[in-house]
């Protein structure tokens, strides 16, 4: 598998690369994005051929068939962390919850999200990278809750690799917080910055493209490199699993091998939903791919009425807050996919000069074949978590939102895999307020009243938090992040 630029080559980047530049130097010319240049197209036989291929089994030969130039024994070794997972033989469960409807536990690794599915393999080969050049590199993450604790815990104490991780104060959950200002990594720094994700998004994809702040690393014999889904190294790992879903329902006689249905994707900063759109270009049997979105519902705008707008948006502070993005990343590379680089370069920068750009009728008409979405308010989401409580099935807050989706943008009688993002340990509060109507409680007192209220224990790795000593106590102003870097290391 090769790599070309989503926004077009400018003559001193090379025109197509591997998939270890690609994870290594994730940001190409103009300020975009490394894409496939192709996909292997799977076939039914290919799936038939994995129906009983444990999750590691698959994930390791899906690797071999991408053609990655990584060596096999890296890879077997990477796919065997998903052994730290709750269950070594399952780690993405699959349960019913309702006729035709299917959750995708994908939050079952060390820091209870969706983020250690590719984080935890991705780590492992992106340090042995490392290690196996004589390289040494500082990883920036930014992170709207979940990606940060995922990557702090890959990163940790692994030679070659240091990680500064931007997080937005007072815009993340306490456990969330908690799990990355108490990590002792010698490796590790944790800034909070006044702002929100997309401050910090911006902030990250700004340093990588600073030739000036790139200098100064390579004064200390430092490389630059990015663990957000920017980086293609985390979308590799995120194709996994909605393929596996959708072979574990035909395991479970829930579906027909070949049988269509829909993926229903919490949003954000899109890599979930992109892992979903290159599966279905793969070959896997997919109705439409459902996005939804909470009250900051640009995703489910842009989709509807194919104009991406932010003239008049701010962001809106919710009850799911690792889905307060604005600007969602990896639009771009489906962008790039659908309608090539020159297209793509035209609407990102757009973006970036006049904060909009619009689809042509064709373009939306293309786009709507393949995504339909909504968005879901904080009351509404909250409904959704009472209701199934009431029936034996306890949610977060990001799974809620694509249950009202669910509701408006699958056809009757279809069936539908939703992929659940996070324990319901992380977003607490709006849980135990969900449920008992509780106000103004903070993550501890929460997580008890919900033990209580679903007879359920606090997994002991979420309760030891609280009692963790505080190591990383910055907060700075976002001006003040390149320098704060820079003391770092």
């Amino acid at each position: 598998m090769q790599f070309i630029e989503t926004r077009g080559n400018d003559g001193v980047h090379p025109n197509e690369v591997s998939f270890s530049h690609a994870i290594l130097s994730p940001i190409a010319s103009f300020g975009g994005l490394y894409a496939p240049s192709g996909l292997p197209i799977l076939g039914l036989a290919y799936l038939e051929a994995h129906r009983f291929s444990s999750y590691k089994v698959f994930c390791a030969d899906l690797m071999r068939t991408l053609c990655i130039d990584i060596a096999p024994e890296t890879i077997e070794a990477a796919v065997s962390l998903y052994d730290r997972f709750d269950d070594a033989a399952q780690p993405v469960p699959v349960i019913k919850v309702g006729e035709g409807i299917y959750v995708s536990e994908l939050y079952h690794g060390p820091t209870r999200a969706f983020k250690d599915m590719a984080l935890q393999p991705f780590g492992h080969i992106f340090s042995h990278l490392a290690q196996s050049r004589g390289e040494e590199y500082l990883i920036l993450a930014a992170t709207s809750g979940d990606t940060g604790p995922a990557a702090l815990e890959t990163f940790k104490n692994k030679p070659g690799v240091r990680v500064a991780c931007l997080y937005p104060n007072n815009a993340t959950s306490d456990v969330q917080r908690l799990q990355m200002v108490t990590e002792d990594g010698s490796n590790l720094k944790v800034i909070g910055i006044e702002g929100n994700f997309d401050d910090a998004q911006s902030a990250l994809k700004a340093l990588l493209g600073s030739e000036s702040f790139k200098a100064k690393l390579k004064e200390k014999n430092i490389l630059l490199s990015a663990a957000n889904s920017v980086n293609f190294g985390r979308i590799i790992f995120q194709i996994v699993y909605h393929i596996y879903s959708y072979l574990e329902l035909v395991r479970q006689g829930e579906i027909n091998m070949g049988e269509k249905v829909y993926l229903n994707v919490p949003s954000g900063n899109f890599g979930n939903a992109l892992g979903a759109y290159y599966a279905m270009r793969m070959g896997l049997p997919v109705q439409k791919i459902i996005i939804a979105s909470n009250e900051n519902d640009v995703l489910t705008r842009f989709i509807s009425y194919g104009t991406y707008d932010l003239r008049d948006c701010s962001l809106i502070a919710t009850t799911s807050p690792a889905m307060d993005i604005l600007i969602s990343s990896n639009i771009e590379r489906v962008l790039f996919d659908l309608f090539g680089p020159q297209r793509t370069r035209e609407m990102m920068h757009s973006l970036e000069r006049e904060r909009h750009y619009s689809l042509s009728a064709e373009e939306h008409e293309l786009l709507q074949s393949i995504f339909v979405a909504d968005f879901c308010t904080g009351d509404e989401g909250k409904s959704y978590i009472k209701r199934y409580f009431a029936q034996g099935y306890l949610m977060d807050p990001h799974t809620a939102t694509c249950f009202k989706a669910q509701e408006s943008c699958a056809s009757e009688g279809s069936k539908t895999i939703i992929y659940s993002t996070a324990e319901w340990t992380k977003f607490s509060p709006t849980i135990a307020s969900a449920l008992t109507g509780a106000l103004g409680i903070h993550d501890l007192e929460a997580l008890e009243a919900i033990a209580t209220e679903g007879k359920i224990a606090i997994p002991a790795m979420i309760k030891a938090l609280f009692d963790k000593p505080i190591m990383h106590a910055t907060v700075i102003d976002k001006a003040d992040i390149e320098s704060e870097i820079l003391a770092f290391i």
